[in-house]
């Protein structure tokens, strides 16, 4: 038997072992070769024992010499050799290189997004090697021992680049080059649908922008960026197919809802009122029912069938708040089932009928819960001041809206709006013709006087310390109320909201006399003090006269000066300030009113 090894270095010096020949002991059934004697069988046992101790220990060596360090041998990433070492020496080395090259790595890099080619400072968008990513991909590159043995490769570093900083780039570059998507609609004028079909859009790509700039960084050639075309999910004819099958015949005759309680009709301008299609991003059409808007297309008549729910209420008695109704559950349609109820017999020409279920419905505001609300105290109160007793109709209107008010509890973390609580204030809601501001001068309008309960209520919440979401002062400064701490209310197009941004529950609680206003909020205090601190007035215009043509609708005024003012609420807890808000205002000069022609 003939065994030998050498290690001899290759021209890329990486030493190789080479087994040139094994020759194995000739079985004892076979006759000896003439010119050597037969040898004792523990001796040729011994032998092959010690051939294989060699051939194990060569091929251990190798593994040995293979295997040593994290990284194959041969390993190469940016020309740095990296191979044979452990991941941090290698990571080491990686970092050195990446130092040697930083003028290379920082030179802008050609993009082309469209017809238009920009160069791109790598280090704004976050372009950089990623070493250890990248030493990690080096140690993986060659697994079986003898690819880790013998050979060289090289590796592609991994590049990182910041995906949103890059796209807020590219998307200065491509300019106006793309399109949006046009999702498709479905809508109604009247009660014939009308169409909008979708088309592709043309746009960057975040994720496929960066997989381009990575692959292309180090490259040394500029990088060509595509506009992506995506296509709406919902095509044109689905588009139509649904304007066939449902749009237009859920509108060619009405619908009926039976209950328990009876049954209403839905007529066919109602389904087009509620009936949606809406598209989300990916520009899917969806048909969907909706209830609320259904509700409101019939009026009051799906609300005859129901039984309103009763939120538990508080009354201010002996000076401390007091559950005067403990309220009551309701009975109302299950909206749920009732659109999907709805939506399965749209498409039909016959059988438009749906049973609704009434499902018992609990009130928002129930004993038990007001119990552990935390409404234990006065807060705050504000009063307001007003003339012509109760009998104007001014102050019936005050104390119209105070009633619709008082009592209401606030939950935490609820938004309060004053014309989603009382609606509509109209002729039919109780409210009569007074002096309102239209087009920057009095005139009479259903509901005057229904401003100076909202700065009222306002000025309560803000002496609270209450979240103030939406408020308007008036155009023109009145002195009967605070400057610029006051608002205005006009439905349905200006509102007033607060939100309790607290954690206990809030009892507004209202109060008139033939002069007054109050209001006052309940709840548990946590502040020290809110204060009012003024800026002084500036920018002073004075009035101008203007004459009106006499009448009923012609309401004379003297005139107020206009002004710039800053209100800061400061709030004190634990004997420091913890807020401090500014509020400004630029009121007009209220020009002065003369019934009649100028002399």
């Amino acid at each position: 038997m003939t065994l030998y090894g050498e290690t001899r270095p290759p021209a890329d010096d990486r030493p190789t072992v080479q087994v040139t020949a094994v020759t194995w002991p000739i079985e004892e059934s076979q006759p000896p070769a003439p010119e050597s004697p037969r040898r004792p069988r523990r001796l040729r046992l011994l032998l092959a024992a010690g051939v294989t101790t060699v051939v194990l220990g060569g091929v251990a060596g190798a593994g040995a010499y293979a295997y040593a360090g994290d990284v194959p041998r041969g390993t190469r990433v940016l020309g740095a050799e990296l191979g044979g070492r452990s991941r941090t020496d290698a990571a080491r080395e990686l970092r050195s290189e990446l130092d040697r090259r930083a003028a290379e790595l920082g030179r802008p890099l050609p993009v082309r997004v469209g017809e238009r080619t920009v160069e791109i400072d790598p280090a704004e968008v976050g372009l950089t090697v990623d070493v250890d990513a990248t030493v990690a991909a080096a140690a993986e590159a060659a697994a079986h021992p003898v690819s880790r043995l013998v050979g060289s490769r090289s590796v592609r570093p991994v590049v990182a680049v910041d995906v949103d900083r890059l796209h807020s780039t590219l998307q200065k570059v491509a300019g106006d080059q793309g399109r949006k998507m046009t999702v498709p609609a479905i809508t109604y004028a009247g009660t014939t649908p009308k169409v909008v079909h979708p088309k592709p859009g043309l746009a960057l790509d975040p994720q496929r922008s960066a997989e381009v700039v990575r692959a292309g960084w180090l490259s040394g050639e500029p990088v060509t960026v595509p506009l992506v075309e995506s296509h709406p999910a919902t095509t044109a004819d689905e588009v139509d197919r649904l304007v066939d099958e449902l749009a237009k015949p859920a509108v060619a005759a009405p619908v009926k809802i039976t209950t328990s309680r009876g049954s209403v009709t839905v007529p066919p301008a109602a389904i087009a009122k509620s009936l949606r299609f809406g598209a989300d991003k990916a520009g899917k059409l969806t048909p969907r029912l909706d209830v609320k808007r259904l509700r409101g297309a019939l009026g009051d008549d799906l609300t005859r069938l129901e039984v309103a729910p009763k939120d538990a209420r508080l009354s201010i008695s002996g000076g401390a708040p007091k559950v005067v109704d403990a309220g009551r559950p309701g009975q109302q349609v299950d909206g749920k089932a009732l659109e999907q109820d709805l939506l399965a017999v749209l498409p039909k020409a016959d059988g438009r009928e749906v049973e609704a279920e009434l499902k018992p419905v609990q009130p928002e505001v129930t004993a038990e819960k007001v119990a552990a609300l935390g409404i234990k105290e006065k807060v705050s109160s504000f009063t307001t001041r007003f003339t012509g007793g109760l009998s104007s109709p001014r102050s019936q209107n005050i104390a119209t809206i105070a009633k619709k008010v008082d009592g209401t509890v606030v939950l935490p973390g609820e938004t309060f709006s004053l014309n989603g609580h009382t609606g509509e204030r109209g002729y039919a809601q109780g409210y009569r013709d007074a002096p309102v501001i239209l087009d920057g001068k009095l005139v009479p309008g259903v509901g005057g006087g229904t401003s100076q309960f909202t700065t009222t209520l306002f000025n309560a919440i803000y002496y609270a310390g209450l979240e103030d979401v939406e408020h308007k002062p008036h155009s023109y400064w009145f002195d009967r109320y605070p400057a610029v701490i006051e608002s205005t209310i006009f439905w349905p197009d200006l509102d007033f909201k607060f939100r309790n941004n607290t954690e206990y529950g809030v009892l507004i609680d209202t109060s008139y006399t033939s002069s007054t206003i109050t209001v006052s909020i309940w709840s548990t205090k946590i502040y020290d003090s809110v204060k009012t601190e003024y800026s002084p007035r500036r920018n002073i215009t004075t009035p101008r006269t203007i004459h009106l043509e006499p009448g009923p609708s012609c309401i004379p005024s003297n005139g107020i000066n206009g002004f710039t003012q800053d209100a800061y609420r400061v709030i004190r807890k634990g004997g420091k300030v913890v807020k401090r808000e500014k509020f400004t205002w630029r009121y007009d000069a209220e020009p002065r009113y003369v019934c009649g022609r100028e002399s």
